[in-house]
């Protein structure tokens, strides 16, 4: 677990199986590129929490957004530019 101010793509959680506290179904999360992680089927992901942590990868889908809303995603997660 770390802060995290990195810039990864985002994904979409449909389980949240033993996290629900940590996860929202139907809510979007910053993924962080980890491979490490990929190679044993999770993802590290920016949770409720505010930190990165890693959950199963059959928890999220991947989803492209337009760069607009990706840009508009990063401002709101750092609204003074951090």
């Amino acid at each position: 677990m770390r802060k995290t101010t990195s810039t990864g793509s985002y994904v979409l959680c449909v389980r949240n199986d033993g996290y629900p506290a940590s996860l929202l179904v139907r809510r979007l999360y910053q993924r962080v590129p980890d491979r490490n992680a990929a190679a044993r089927g999770l993802l590290r992901v920016v949770d409720e929490s505010g930190e990165d942590y890693l959950y199963p990868e059959n928890f999220f889908v991947s989803i492209a957004l337009p760069r607009p809303v990706t840009r508009a995603m990063r401002a709101a997660a750092h609204p003074y530019g951090r």
